[in-house]
C-alpha cells in the first residue's frame, strides 16, 4: 500500500473546492461524466492512430446508485490509469492528464474534451470519500484503487479489475443525500450529459408487464451522440430541425426559421439557432441558448458569446475554443470569443437578408415576430447590426403594406417635406383609438405608418439620426395642417383678448384628470375641421415612452401627460360658442378688462422704471406699489375667469365638445361617460 499527501500548496484543498472553485455542487455530475468520456475519447484516438491494437467492445459509460451503500458510481471502458499516472494526474493537481496526452496528438485528438485534476475533485463537493478504482490499457498492466477521504491523505492499494477503464465510487456525504436519488441524477444527466458524444447508461429501461412497471435487461442509454448540430446539413429536412427544436423546447411554439452554424476557422463553431416567435416578451425569451463544448453542456447564460439582441434566439452553440474557467461554468473575457460574437450576428444577419430577397411574401407574413428582435438589435448594435438590417428591415403602414426603408422614403418624399426640407413620418401606435387623427392624414395624402411594436417607439429615435434630415412625429401629435408644414400660418381673424376668452370658456369647464395638463389656443382651422381637437406634445411623450426601456430618465415617467386642445374658430359650433359668451358677458366684463389693462399699464410701466435700478435702490413703498399692482392685476383676472366661468358652466354645446375630444382620446371614463351619454340623450331630444 501507498500513502501520501496530494500535491497541493493549501493545507486543505477541499474548503476550497466547496466554496470557491466550482459555482453550482451539482456540476460534479457533469465532470465526473466528462471525465469517463474523455477517458473513452482517448482510447478511441489511439485506436485511429494504432497504437491500441486490443479489441474495444462496449464503450457506454454507466452511471449506477446504490442508495443503502450511499454511492453514486461512474464507470467507462476508456484508457484507465497506472499507479504512476494517478501519482501523476490526481496526486499533483497541478498537472492535468490531458496536457501530455494533446502533446502527443495534437493534430489529430480531435474529440477530447477532458482534464483530469480539478474537474475530478469536484466530486468532493458532494462526498465524504472517493474512490478510484482503475486499469489502465496498456499490457500487463494492474489494477490499482486510489481512496481519499476529504483530507489531503490518500491511499492506493492494488485491486481486483478485469476490464480496462476506471470506475469513480462517490460516498455520498450526509448533507447531500439528494444525489442519491434516482430522480435527481436523471434531471442532472438530462441537462449536461444528453448530448456527450459517447453512450451513457443509467440503470435499465423499463416496460409494463402484468400491471406493473418492470426493468428489462436493456441499458438506458439517456444520451444522443449525434445531436444534429454536428451532422451536415444538406443532409437534414426541415422535420429534422423542427423536431430537435421540441426536444429542446417540448412546450414551445414551431420556431419561425433556423441557422446551422458550422464554422472551422479562426475559431471552431457549430450549432443551430432557432427564431422563436417572441412577439412581446423579451425578457421571458431569454436564456435559451444552450452552450456546449464538444456536446458536453456548459451553460445557457452566452451573454458574453453572444450579441445581447441574440439572446433572444433559441438553440445551441457548441465550441470547444471558447476559454472556461475551472467549473466551466462562467465564461471568461477574450479575443476569441469577440470573434464568434462578431460572425454569429453577421450570418444571422445574412440569413434575415437571404430569406427576404428570395421570399419577400413570407419574410413579410413572419415580420409581427421578427419586428422585436430586429429592433432590438438596431437599438443594441447600432453600428454594426443596423448596418446589415437597414437592408431587410421593414414599415408597415395603417393599410398593412410593407416597405423597405429606401421604398418608404421614395413613397413619401413628394408630399411629405416639410417647408424646412425635412422628411416628416407620420406614425400610430393605436389604430382604434387614433383613427380619426389617421383618416385626417390620409385625407390629405399622407402615408401613416403603423407602430405598435414593443420596441418601435424607441426605434425611431435611433431612425431619425441614421436618416438624412429626417423626423417623425405620431399622427395626433398635432392638428393634421401642422404636422407637416408646408408655408406659414394664415393670421387669425380674432384679436387677442376674444382668443383668450374664448380659450378660457372651454379651460375653466375642463375636467381635472389625474397625471394630465391641458394648455389651450385657438386656431383657425377651416369649417370642415373639427371644432375641438386634443393632440399630445411629441417630444414629451415620446421620452416618457423611451424611460420605460432606459435607466436614468425614471423622471419623465412621473412627469404628467402634456396635452394641447385646439379650439377651431371656424367652426360653426365654437362660433356659437363665442357669439353666446360675448352676448351673455359682455357688460358685465366691460368694466373688469378696462380696469385690468389699466392695472396691466400701470404693471408694465412700474416694471420699466424699476428695472433701470439696482435692487439696492429702489425703495420700500416702490416695492409695495409693485407688490399690490400685481395683486390688482390677478385678482381682475380671477374675477374676469370667474365671470366666464359662471356662464360656461350651462352652456351645454361647451361640455359636449369637450367630452366628445375627451372620449375622443380615451380619456372620458366612469361617471363623466355616463354624464355625457345622458346629456347627448337630452339634447339629441
Amino acid at each position: 500500500m501507498q500513502k501520501g499527501n496530494i500535491g497541493v500548496t493549501t493545507e486543505n484543498i477541499f474548503p476550497v473546492i466547496k466554496k470557491f472553485l466550482y459555482s453550482d455542487h451539482e456540476i460534479f455530475l457533469r465532470e465526473m461524466v466528462s471525465n469517463a468520456v474523455d477517458a473513452t475519447q482517448k482510447l478511441k484516438t489511439l485506436i485511429r492512430q494504432g497504437d491500441f491494437k486490443g479489441d474495444a467492445g462496449d464503450l457506454t459509460v454507466h452511471v449506477s446508485l446504490d442508495e443503502k451503500a450511499g454511492t453514486l458510481t461512474i464507470s467507462d471502458r476508456g484508457i484507465g490509469m497506472t499507479a504512476e499516472e494517478i501519482d501523476k494526474y490526481i496526486n499533483q493537481i497541478a498537472f492535468s492528464g490531458v496536457t501530455d496526452f494533446l502533446d502527443k496528438y495534437k493534430d489529430k485528438a480531435d474529440a477530447i474534451i477532458g482534464h483530469f485534476g480539478l474537474g475530478f475533485y469536484s466530486s468532493f463537493m458532494v462526498s465524504k470519500k472517493v474512490e478510484i478504482v482503475t486499469k489502465s490499457y496498456k499490457e500487463d498492466s494492474k489494477a490499482v484503487k486510489w481512496s481519499c477521504d476529504g483530507t489531503p491523505q490518500f491511499t492506493i492499494d492494488e485491486a481486483e479489475k478485469a476490464d480496462r477503464g476506471s470506475d469513480i465510487i462517490l460516498y455520498i456525504a450526509d448533507d447531500c443525500k439528494e444525489f442519491l436519488k434516482k430522480a435527481r441524477i436523471e434531471e442532472l444527466l438530462n441537462k449536461y450529459c444528453k448530448f456527450m458524444p459517447v453512450p451513457i447508461a443509467f440503470g435499465k429501461k423499463t416496460e409494463w408487464k402484468d400491471g406493473k412497471e418492470v426493468e428489462t435487461a436493456e441499458d438506458n442509454i439517456i444520451n444522443n451522440v449525434e445531436p444534429l448540430w454536428t451532422k451536415t446539413p444538406s443532409t437534414l429536412k426541415d422535420e429534422d430541425y423542427k423536431k430537435f427544436y421540441h426536444t429542446l423546447f417540448p412546450m414551445n411554439d414551431d420556431p419561425l426559421f433556423w441557422i446551422h452554424l458550422n464554422v472551422d476557422y479562426p475559431f471552431h463553431l457549430t450549432g443551430i439557432l432557432y427564431f422563436p416567435k417572441i412577439k412581446n416578451n423579451i425578457d421571458l425569451q431569454r436564456n435559451k441558448i444552450q452552450l456546449y463544448s464538444n456536446q458536453v453542456f456548459v451553460t445557457d447564460h452566452v451573454e458574453g458569446i453572444v450579441p445581447e439582441f441574440l439572446t433572444l434566439l433559441h438553440g445551441v452553440i457548441d465550441s470547444p475554443d471558447i476559454p472556461l474557467n475551472v467549473s466551466r461554468s462562467y465564461l471568461q473575457a477574450d479575443s476569441n470569443v469577440k470573434k464568434i460574437s462578431i460572425y454569429i450576428e453577421k450570418k444571422v444577419a445574412d440569413r434575415l437578408q437571404s430569406i427576404f430577397k428570395t421570399d419577400r411574401k413570407d419574410f413579410e407574413k413572419k415580420w409581427d415576430d421578427l419586428k422585436l428582435f430586429i429592433n432590438y438589435g438596431m437599438l443594441s448594435e447600432p453600428e454594426t447590426f443596423y448596418d446589415r438590417a437597414k437592408d431587410f428591415a421593414l414599415m408597415e403602414d395603417t393599410d398593412g403594406k410593407y416597405f423597405s426603408f429606401e421604398e418608404y422614403k421614395n413613397l413619401i418624399k413628394d408630399n411629405q417635406t416639410d417647408k424646412n426640407g425635412q422628411l416628416v413620418y407620420l406614425y400610430a401606435t393605436d389604430k382604434e383609438n387614433q383613427y380619426s387623427y389617421i383618416e385626417a392624414a390620409k385625407a390629405k395624402g399622407y402615408s401613416v405608418l403603423m407602430l405598435d411594436g414593443q420596441l418601435d417607439v424607441p426605434a425611431i429615435s435611433l431612425l431619425e439620426q441614421k436618416f438624412d434630415k429626417s423626423h417623425f412625429v405620431r399622427v395626433d401629435a398635432d392638428i393634421v395642417d401642422r404636422l407637416i408644414v408646408k408655408e406659414d400660418a394664415p393670421k387669425s381673424t380674432l384679436s387677442a383678448d376674444v382668443k383668450d376668452n374664448l380659450s378660457q370658456v372651454f379651460r375653466s369647464q375642463m375636467p381635472k384628470l389625474d397625471k394630465k395638463e391641458f394648455s389651450f389656443e385657438v386656431q383657425n382651422l377651416g369649417e370642415d375641421t373639427l371644432p375641438i381637437i386634443i393632440t399630445e406634445n411629441e417630444y414629451m411623450r415620446r421620452m416618457k415612452d423611451i424611460s420605460k426601456y432606459q435607466q436614468g430618465m425614471s423622471f419623465y415617467g412621473q412627469m404628467p401627460d402634456s396635452y394641447s386642445v385646439v379650439l377651431n374658430a371656424d367652426h360653426r359650433l365654437v362660433k356659437k360658442v363665442l357669439d353666446e359668451e360675448t352676448k351673455a358677458t359682455e357688460e358685465e366684463l366691460k368694466p373688469v378688462e378696462s380696469e385690468l389693462k389699466g392695472q396691466q399699464a400701470r404693471l408694465a410701466a412700474l416694471h420699466q422704471s424699476q428695472s433701470k435700478k439696482k435692487a439696492e435702490e429702489i425703495t420700500k413703498e416702490e416695492k409695495d406699489d409693485l407688490q399690490n399692482t400685481e395683486k390688482q392685476v390677478n385678482e381682475l383676472r380671477d374675477k374676469k375667469s370667474g365671470i366666464i366661468a359662471n356662464h360656461a358652466k350651462d352652456n351645454k354645446i361647451v361640455h359636449e365638445l369637450i367630452d366628445l375630444a375627451l372620449l375622443q382620446n380615451g380619456m372620458l371614463k366612469g361617471a363623466a361617460l355616463d354624464k355625457f351619454l345622458k346629456r347627448s340623450v337630452s339634447m339629441i331630444g
